[in-house]
């Protein structure tokens, strides 16, 4: 039997990791003995790793159902540059394609296959897997089986045929969005055996989490994106329609936009894809039904111009950003309208009320996140069972907590109205009343007559609607979905309007202001090194994935190259320890990112810029070169000790330096007694002294450097 310490092998070989992430390897290892597993894991935490390993260690093949065409391409080609042997089958290839595919099967020659739900179920093509050896079977996206879930698709009903065809044969089902009632239906409907449930949890915390009113949202947009030059992003909009006047809308601003929408031809869809995938087009504003297949992984940012109709789907969609780890933002913009229209959308379904029942209570909990005025990862996650302990620091709320007020007269105020309007007035109309609005509808209701009318002068129309929302999710107020929207008096009301209870409200401006104040703070100079090198390092791995024709985040992925930024690694051992570049990938790509890395380090230097540990590269570049110690320290201006000082720090890190050129083996075994009493720590002048000050200075530096790298001799 193949053991996890093979398949921890094979981790970084492949894929460059030096260990698993949480609930990676016991799920790996359940896969290995021949178990069912069901996986939840956020976007972006790792679930492919949980088949691919297994199936890379493994005799045999392991078919992956995937509903995506695109989702399958991205895969592929991110396996195959990664050293794996995977392809996949789909309706985008001919008949004779895919019979090679399938004789690669036949043959042993492929780790991975990758086939859609209706490939896998099509006339013959169980009875082909039952020729092949199949390892294991993983079904992706596996929510879409579930009438209870988000994406419902009728044909993963029919997965079932897995379990029934070959039941000793594990199957792995994986999603990144399912609640109880889903996880339970995933099991049944896949007949899975006793299967092992792994829960991983929901929080992406790298993922910047904000709200914003949807006043003037356009040029909130611009803004946005003008702070994140170059950095990919998706805009979601509610209509077809709409994407195609915002993308056109961006372009007229100067900004690099497409649309997508499932209205497009399937060739015009393809196009805004690859465009997207390969950093040629920087924004792409689209539907929802764009993202499910798309495994890019340096995405920066999603906005989404119109709430979405449930949290489950919200998820998914900012899973979309920051899939590589590094650091994302997810805006959405909110007004009461939205939740209205998309109200009326879901009742105009008859057909089926218990669904439009479901759907709308979905809808009334996503309108609860987007007016919270406390820590929204927190709410979040507690709708997927998850509760935090603490609030999460990197969302809007988090940064700039908002400051609370006596509200209680405010709050007196739209009570009383409500109650003298009789509970008929909605929020826009009891504003309206609130603020001595003179129109039609205040004065045909004789609402102009009430006791409050015009209390709330004071108060503008937007700061009244926050303050009305906030009433709203503390159960000070109920609305009347069934009577227009009417807003009603609760028990609550009752006690603050005639038992004096205080009422907390949330000051808006101040956040707003805090917000302001933070994204102006400078950024310190080594930020901005690091975000130069970054620049330098993508636009590297750009031009290597177009003469390969992938995506660049196949190449490396965001989070590697600001790993590679911060650290500077310029060594094959430096290198294969950063995250995400395994021995396939620096074989490939190591040498050409290391120039790249020293190049601008030795710009940076020759602009006078201060780049602590890297000098001694500029003195490696000139030993290449073949000048000696001298020549070095005389065009560089530095102390020949420096110099010498350099060569054992290259040595320490790997670098081929002749060190026997300038201490011998003599003298090193002498030094290296001194070295063993005192320490590799210790004072070169302490060193210095208890050899009897009989060597000089850098030969005991270097010394020191062998020493470190326990060679008797080189």
């Amino acid at each position: 039997m193949v053991t996890i310490r093979e398949a921890r092998e094979a981790l970084k070989l492949y894929f460059g990791y030096e260990q698993f992430r949480p609930m990676q390897e016991k799920i790996i290892s359940d896969l290995l003995q021949k178990k069912d597993v069901v996986v939840l894991m956020p976007t972006g935490g790792g679930k492919s790793v949980c088949y691919q390993v297994p199936a890379v260690v493994q005799p045999g093949i392991c078919v992956v159902i995937s509903p995506l065409i695109a989702l399958m391409k991205d895969q592929v080609e991110a396996l195959l540059a990664n050293g794996i042997p995977a392809a996949y089958i789909n309706s985008s290839q001919n008949a004779d394609q895919q019979y090679q595919i399938e004789n690669q099967c036949l043959e042993g020659k492929l780790k991975l296959l990758y086939v859609s739900p209706e490939k896998l179920l099509s006339s013959g093509f169980l009875s082909f897997l039952s020729r092949v050896k199949v390892s294991l079977f993983a079904v992706d996206e596996a929510h879409c089986i579930s009438s209870w879930g988000h994406d419902f698709r009728p044909e993963y009903t029919q997965l079932k045929a897995l379990k029934q065809q070959f039941p000793d044969i594990p199957v792995v089902a994986l999603t990144a969005t399912a609640d109880r009632l889903t996880q339970k239906d995933i099991q049944e409907q896949l007949y899975l055996q006793d299967p092992e449930v792994f829960v991983a949890s929901f929080d992406r915390p790298n993922i910047n989490l904000m709200v914003k009113p949807g006043r003037d949202r356009f040029n909130k947009i611009t803004e946005f994106i003008s702070n994140r030059p170059k950095q990919p992003g998706i805009i979601y909009c509610l209509s077809r329609k709409g994407t195609e006047s915002m993308a056109k809308k961006l372009k007229q601003n100067g900004f690099n936009a497409t649309f997508y929408h499932a209205g497009l031809s399937a060739p015009l869809r393809a196009k805004a894809q690859e465009a997207f995938l390969k950093d040629d087009v920087q924004i792409v504003c689209a539907t929802v039904a764009f993202g499910m297949g798309i495994d890019k992984s340096n995405v920066r940012w999603v906005i989404h111009y119109n709430l979405p109709k449930n949290i489950e789907g919200y998820y998914q969609e900012i899973g979309r950003a920051g899939r590589d780890g590094a650091k994302a933002d997810a805006l959405l913009f909110y007004s009461f309208a939205d939740v209205m229209n998309m109200r009326n959308m879901l009742q105009e379904n008859e057909t089926d009320k218990k669904q439009t029942e479901l759907q709308l209570v979905k809808l009334e909990r996503m309108q609860q996140f987007a007016e919270a005025a406390a820590c929204r990862r927190r709410i979040l996650l507690q709708y997927f069972g998850e509760t935090m302990q603490k609030d999460c620091g990197n969302c809007d709320i988090c940064r700039n907590p908002p400051t609370t007020f006596d509200g209680t007269q405010l709050v007196q105020k739209a009570l009383s109205a409500i109650a003298r309007t009789q509970e008929r007035a909605n929020m826009g109309l009891l504003v309206d009343v609130l603020r001595g609005a003179r129109n039609s509808q205040v004065i045909q209701s004789g609402f102009d007559k009430i006791k409050t009318y015009g209390a709330g002068r004071d108060v503008n129309t937007l700061d009244w609607h926050r303050y009305l929302h906030q009433m709203l999710n503390s159960g000070l107020v109920e609305m009347a979905y069934d009577q227009g929207y009417t807003l009603k008096l609760t028990e609550q009301s009752r006690e603050v309007l005639f038992d004096g209870k205080q009422v907390k409200l949330v000051k808006f401006e101040e956040v707003k202001q805090a917000e302001e104040a933070a994204a102006a703070k400078p950024r310190p100079k080594r930020e901005l090194i690091k975000d130069a090198l970054f620049e330098r390092l993508r636009a590297l791995r750009k031009r290597l994935a177009d003469e390969m024709g992938v995506p660049p985040y196949v190449v490396f992925t965001d989070n590697t190259l600001q790993e590679m930024a911060a650290e500077r690694p310029t060594n094959r051992i430096s290198m294969l320890a950063i995250s995400g570049v395994g021995a396939q990938k620096y074989d490939r790509f190591g040498d050409t990112f290391i120039t790249a890395i020293i190049d601008f380090i030795n710009e940076e230097q020759a602009k006078g810029t201060k780049m602590k540990g890297a000098t001694h590269l500029a003195t490696f570049e000139l030993l290449q070169q073949g000048k000696t110690i001298e020549q070095i320290s005389k065009e560089r201006s530095l102390n020949p000790v420096t110099i010498y000082s350099h060569l054992a720090t290259l040595y320490e890190q790997g670098y081929h330096v002749n060190v026997s050129k300038y201490v011998t083996k003599p003298e090193y075994q002498a030094i290296a007694i001194a070295i063993a009493k005192h320490g590799t720590e210790a004072k070169l002048k302490d060193l210095y002294e208890a050899l009897g000050e009989q060597y000089e200075y850098y030969k005991i530096r270097l010394a020191v450097s062998i020493y470190k790298k326990q060679n008797s001799w080189a």
